[in-house]
């Protein structure tokens, strides 16, 4: 006997559109991508008339070569890595004892503090009071701005929460502390270590924030010397499109065609320092992807 479900015309009709739905979706996630990475290689002639739709024409580094002489792209590099490594570090050690503890049922009170943390997503000081309060705790142009106002994120720590509760076994707990260990040691020694899952996906969440923020960067800091990566791209940005918008005006002889290279140039930087600023975000994502989905799931099951 064939146990093989026959499909009916409506399931085929489905599935049409479903693999067109499929496809569409995918070739517009996909375009961009492969133009952002083959402008970057291209002439820059070949990119600014538009010769250039979705393979690379007159391959050239030049706009990548530009890109690395500049100092303040290895110092942003450095700088960024550290706030990374540092403000995960930090953010993941208020927030994953801070959920656990939010997630026991004999912690006092405990209805109340989650009130003030979910009070605290929707409503905020604004950003002349928060400035004030990091310069009257003498946080300005200090390592400190990047990685202390946002130590804890709300979202983060209310998914966390949900994980201890729905994985930690309640009579693990139990079984602890008849052996005599105190909450401390049954933290550190017996649920981080089950909680791979969700520890990935909060460094991952945390990690790609502090990665992709300039916000604070912008408003704390006036010292070159600490600008994360993405505030030194911004400058680079802002730089070529003024010197692009210099070559519009009214200039002649060769002082206009030095401008317009310039201005020509100055598209494949700005393709450049896209792929510049993703990439370690693209080549640690595939490691922790495997996390991030179970951890995710894990979290939002229940609430």
């Amino acid at each position: 006997m064939n146990s093989a479900i026959k499909e009916s015309k409506t399931d085929k009709i489905f599935k049409v559109f479903n693999y067109a739905f499929l496809l569409l979706a995918m070739v517009i996630v996909l375009y961009p991508l492969i133009y952002i990475i083959s402008a970057s290689v291209s002439s820059p002639s070949a990119v600014n008339s538009g010769e250039m739709w979705l393979f690379p024409k007159g391959f050239t580094l030049a706009g990548y070569e530009l890109i690395f002489q500049n100092d303040l792209i290895w110092k942003g590099y450095l700088n960024t890595i550290f706030y990374t490594v540092l403000g995960t570090s930090i953010n993941l050690l208020f927030t994953l004892p801070a959920a656990y503890a939010l997630s026991r049922k004999d912690l006092v009170g405990r209805n109340i503090f989650m009130g003030i943390f979910v009070f605290t997503m929707f409503f905020g000081g604004g950003l002349i009071p928060s400035y004030l309060v990091i310069k009257g705790l003498g946080l300005i142009d200090t390592i400190w701005a990047m990685v202390l106002p946002n130590a804890v994120a709300v979202w983060n720590l209310i998914v966390a929460r949900v994980f201890f509760q729905v994985t930690i076994p309640k009579e693990l707990e139990e079984a602890a502390a008849m052996d005599g260990c105190t909450n401390m040691k049954l933290f550190i020694k017996v649920i981080l270590p089950l909680s791979t899952p969700i520890i990935a996906v909060m460094a991952l969440f945390y990690g790609v924030g502090h990665w992709n923020g300039y916000f604070n960067a912008l408003i704390y800091l006036s010292d070159k010397e600490l600008y994360p990566l993405q505030l030194v791209l911004r400058e680079i940005l802002v730089l070529q499109s003024m010197t692009s918008e210099m070559a519009g005006g009214a200039i002649s002889g060769s002082v206009a065609e030095a401008q317009n290279s310039k201005a020509e140039l100055a598209q494949i930087i700005k393709y450049g320092v896209m792929i510049v600023s993703t990439l370690p975000i693209i080549i640690v994502y595939p490691f922790l992807q495997r996390y991030f989905v179970k951890g995710v799931m894990i979290g939002s099951v229940k609430g």
